[in-house]
């Protein structure tokens, strides 16, 4: 069997830096460590620092109950609130904040400072997008389709500003920014998807076309992931998004020709070969 594996697949810049962040800090520091939110959406990462004492911090109430320790931020950012909060209560703040979204974090409190009604395409309730709404002093819209981005009528006179969230399909961003410009508002548009993930749905689109069957691995709650599913999808019909190569085993899987195989940027290497593994042997 003629296996295709992306190159691009698998842990990004933003997401191995912050988990690399929480094992050093669980191998250097006496006192309790938490995550705000899951460290990145991947289940079998998140349990296997679960095991080694880390606690996930779900909600900024939270923080008042504990009495010490180091709180991380995840890759995916927070609202401007808890990073005070957390200073508030007198805990350690490490912020893991993938520089991507960082920087998304000053162009939205700056533009939101002059005035700009921010605009951010990309998928509403997203911690991502969480994170950036709460960093903007004024208005702020999430348009995730193009009947949003039609419907979407601030005043006369508004200025805008238009981020997106760094993992959006570029594709689909572009397309709504088209709509959005229609309605001639005074606007600047800033593309603001993570070149990887540019990087990644390109080659995941390339692969696909090419293949007989198609494999996306990673987390069921990861945003990444079922942008590249939808990608792929497009391009191959026998297309399967799963989180392990166990997946493999619990499904219909026609692995039949050629396969590709690629992963979402919160996906472990090892468990990218242990499927690529598991395709070779059994099918």
């Amino acid at each position: 069997m003629e296996i295709l594996r992306a190159k691009t697949a698998g842990f990004c810049f933003g997401v191995r830096r912050a988990v690399d962040t929480v094992y050093q800090q669980v191998e250097k520091s006496r006192e309790p460590v938490y995550t705000f939110g899951p460290i990145i959406h991947n289940e079998q990462v998140v349990a296997d620092l679960e095991a080694r004492g880390v606690q996930v911090v779900e909600r900024a109430e939270e923080l008042e109950k504990l009495s010490g320790g180091t709180v991380i931020i995840r890759s995916h950012g927070v609202p401007k609130s808890v990073c005070d909060k957390i200073h508030a209560c007198g805990l350690k703040c490490v912020d893991a904040t993938c520089p991507f979204v960082k920087k998304i974090h000053r162009i939205a409190e700056r533009e939101s400072q002059k005035g700009r009604h921010v605009v951010i395409i990309g998928n509403d309730g997203h911690p991502e997008v969480e994170g950036i709404k709460g960093w903007c002093s004024g208005p702020v819209t999430v348009l995730g389709t193009a009947r949003e981005a039609e419907e979407f009528a601030p005043k006369e006179g508004t200025t805008l500003c238009i981020v997106s969230q760094t993992t959006f399909n570029y594709n689909k961003f572009k397309d709504l920014v088209e709509i959005l410009e229609k309605k001639r508002y005074d606007s600047i548009v800033l593309n603001t998807i993570c070149s990887a993930t540019e990087e990644r749905q390109a080659e995941a689109r390339e692969i696909a076309a090419q293949v007989d069957t198609m494999i996306v691995i990673g987390g069921s709650h990861s945003s990444n992931t079922r942008k590249l599913y939808e990608i792929c999808k497009q391009e191959c019909e026998n297309t399967y998004h799963i989180q392990t190569s166990v997946d493999l085993d619990k499904k219909p899987f026609q692995c039949i020709g050629r396969v590709g195989i690629t992963a979402g940027a919160s996906t472990p290497n090892n468990i990218i070969e242990e499927v690529q593994k598991h395709v070779r042997v059994e099918f």
